[in-house]
């Protein structure tokens, strides 16, 4: 086997600020730690550090993304402190790729600390010189970050042994986990299905005897073009690989690896076609890129199965599986297994140990008040508390997990609305050991859904198919990424839903674009760096 090398927010104006007294000043000084915690060292003149925060369109009342509770946290802990200004400077989270390259192209509008996921956007900007070198920063300001991350997911924002981006951790690596209406399967005598055939099967079932009574508006199985829906499927129909087959056909275009010209893709997309002009997909699928509408249709009791980011349905922002119950009685939706591949394997994408890329651009003046930003992170409690508030407010102590006040109230909640947006040095939530992580991340949901949650969890974890990761940058995935992952999508949706007679014309003319497109550029590039590796 190919050996890896090393690689690449003043409490809220609008609260009442006895909260931020009484609550923060006090239970966040005994969480924190600070003579212990805060970065070494005050500048002495005042410097302002801007950091770059998703908005998701979700501040609460009287919150803005840059001024809130957390924000004001950081300020006080750590910005006031050290003799530094923290400013949040807002970036859509639908358009963040986008955004983050107008900025970069300006150094002087860019914040000191960007990110991404798009693998292919950091090493663009990586090979092109725009990211300050962190090695010798990370060894004098940023030893509690280090030894956080440690030597594994570092090495993801490693090239040619410069450190340019600073990998967040991953503790969740499973991605996705299939869910059926169990009320359907049990008012049609059906068993859970296994293979693509008895899907089908059931998806017909389910089309023609309607046993959710929508009247006529019944939706088999649920689709959107958002990765969660489509990719468990197509990837079900890849056959077996060789070693080589994994290092150079496959394509990673954004944050993940894309299966498009590994033998069985046509095959799954030719599946999908069977599925849409037979009826039994979102028909207007193609324009929900944000599965807004997905979720609907599922809360709505019109979808009979669909496949969702492990547990998603679960979680209070959207609370799809609550609002189903609510909406229709006796409804069920169990989490399944359900994509099996040739070989019977529920086989399906997992995450890398590194989650965004976290980049201090060449411009920066301050990159070491960032390093020093990013270290206090990971002193002490901070993480912690950035994560779960005030105990007895915002949580309680549950077998050493920290598990959410289901009474809090609303302004309570509301302190933690970005949390993830805001501890960005880690994706999920950190408590310590592997299991202990794995529980806080269950126990983020409602008490009565927690046992759904972990297992979906744990089906998202089996059978993984492992991310293949280069050993070094490949340059034309950076070059032709981003564009080719809209293409990707675009052959997604237009082999899905083109005329059964049609399919294979219109797949053997897209893939023809897509290859002119860059897509044989990387395969070339893919290949010669697999050559190169097996030599030595």
């Amino acid at each position: 086997m190919v050996q890896r090398k090393s690689r690449f927010k003043q409490v809220t104006k609008m609260m009442v600020p006895l909260t931020l007294s009484a609550s923060l000043l006090l239970s966040a000084c005994s969480k924190s730690e600070d003579s212990a915690t805060e970065a070494s060292g005050g500048s002495s003149e005042k410097v302002k550090l801007k950091v770059e925060v998703f908005d998701r369109g979700n501040s609460p009342s009287g919150m803005t993304i840059s001024d809130n509770y957390m924000t004001n946290y950081v300020q006080e802990k750590f910005g006031t402190p050290n003799n530094i200004d923290v400013e949040y400077v807002p970036v859509p989270r639908s358009e963040e790729t986008q955004k983050l390259n107008v900025m970069m192209a300006s150094a002087n509008d860019v914040p000191d600390i960007v990110f991404t996921y798009d693998s292919g956007t950091f090493y663009r900007y990586a090979t092109q010189g725009g990211l300050t070198d962190v090695t010798k920063l990370l060894d004098e300001y940023g030893p509690n970050l280090k030894k956080f991350l440690g030597e594994d997911t570092l090495a993801y924002g490693q090239v040619d042994g410069a450190q340019l981006s600073i990998p967040g951790r991953r503790l969740v690596l499973g991605k996705y986990a299939s869910y059926i209406r169990q009320d359907w399967l049990d008012a049609l005598n059906l068993p859970v299905p296994k293979t693509a055939d008895e899907l089908y099967n059931t998806l017909v079932a389910f089309k023609e005897k309607d046993p959710g009574k929508t009247g006529g508006k019944v939706i088999p199985l649920g689709m959107s073009i958002a990765p969660a829906q489509f990719e468990p499927l197509l990837w079900s129909f890849i056959e077996p690989l060789t070693e080589e087959q994994k290092y150079t056909l496959t394509q990673k275009l954004g944050s993940g690896d894309d299966p498009i010209l590994l033998p069985g893709f046509k095959e799954g997309l030719r599946y999908m076609n069977k599925l849409y002009n037979a009826g039994l997909i979102s028909k207007d699928f193609a324009l929900d890129e944000d599965k807004k509408q997905l979720w609907q249709d599922v809360q709505n009791g019109l979808v009979g199965a669909y496949t969702e980011d492990a547990g998603e349905l679960y979680f209070e922002y959207n609370n799809t599986n609550k609002n189903l119950e609510t909406n229709v009685a006796g409804a069920k939706l169990t989490p399944i297994d359900l994509y099996t591949n040739s070989e019977g394997v529920t086989a399906k994408p997992g995450y890398t140990p590194n989650a965004m890329y976290i980049m201090i651009p060449k411009s920066s003046k301050h990159a070491v008040e960032a390093i020093k930003y990013l270290d206090w992170m990971a002193s002490g409690n901070n993480l912690f508390f950035m994560q779960n508030g005030v105990e007895g407010e915002n949580y309680t102590m549950v077998d050493g997990i920290p598990v959410a006040k289901a009474d809090a109230p609303q302004e309570i909640t509301d302190r933690l609305y970005n949390y993830g947006d805001m501890a960005i040095i880690v994706n999920g939530k950190y408590i310590g050991d592997d299991k202990s992580n794995a529980e806080a991340y269950i126990r983020q949901v409602p008490e009565e859904y927690q046992d759904l949650m972990r297992t979906s969890v744990e089906i998202s974890n089996t059978n993984k198919i492992e991310p293949v990761v280069m050993p070094v940058p490949i340059e034309a995935e950076s070059k032709y990424g981003s564009g080719l992952e809209s293409k990707y999508k675009e052959i997604v949706v237009k082999a899905t839903m083109v005329s059964t007679d049609k399919f294979d014309s219109t797949y053997d003319s897209l893939m023809k674009e897509y290859m002119a497109g860059g897509g044989q550029a990387i395969q070339d590039e893919r290949t010669k760096v697999y050559n190169e590796m097996i030599k030595k």
